[in-house]
Parts: structure tokens; sequence; C-alpha cells
């Protein structure tokens, strides 16, 4: 129960992490597509490994 309660938590902060970046990097598709399907983590994942060499964000 607890390590399952481990990964829920872990899957939202990501999925809260990249629904952000997304956000603020006016990334409108990938905001969509994360924040309507779920995938345990993995598009999250996905997004962060992408662009995490992109030019920090627009002011």
């Amino acid at each position: 129960m607890g390590i399952l309660l481990f990964l829920l938590v872990v899957d939202a902060v990501l999925k809260l992490i990249t629904l952000w970046q997304s956000a603020r990097r006016k990334q409108l598709a990938w905001f969509i597509f994360l924040a309507l399907i779920n995938s345990l983590g993995i598009l999250p994942v996905i997004y962060l490994i992408i662009n995490i060499n992109k030019d920090k964000f627009k002011r």
C-alpha cells in the first residue's frame, strides 16, 4: 500500500512540473496532451527529457 501511494505522489508531482513548464513555454499541444492523458509518469518524463536543453522560459 505504501509503495502505491508513493508512486501516485511521484506521478502527480511529475505531472504538475511538466504542466507548469509547458504552460510557461506556451506549448499548448503538450499542455493539453499531458493534462488529458494519464500515462503513469511516462509522458512527463519524456517531456522533461525532450525539453531539458531548451532555453529558459521566455519572459
